[in-house]
């Protein structure tokens, strides 16, 4: 799976939560991946976007962030 979204040196703003937030109602699982630019550590990213969008890290390896958010209209991934 490749990045969907990239948090450069603007760090988490409005236009990246959107952005995140569409790709979790169409997808459910994404990747998204912290730059070096990124002035916020990837702890601060992490904190950020799972506030704003209400999403679960499934993991975070290195500067790579895996979020799962149940889709309202359209859930694909069944979770036992």
């Amino acid at each position: 799976m490749d990045p969907i979204v990239q948090i450069g040196k603007g760090g988490v703003t409005e236009a990246v939560i959107k952005q995140v937030d569409e790709a979790l109602e169409a997808r459910e699982l994404i990747k998204a991946r912290v730059l070096q630019s990124c002035s916020d550590s990837i702890e601060v990213v992490k904190d950020r976007l799972v506030s704003a969008t209400g999403a679960d890290v499934v993991q975070s390896i290195g500067n790579i962030l895996l979020l799962y958010r149940r889709s309202s209209e359209h859930p694909v991934i069944e979770l036992d």
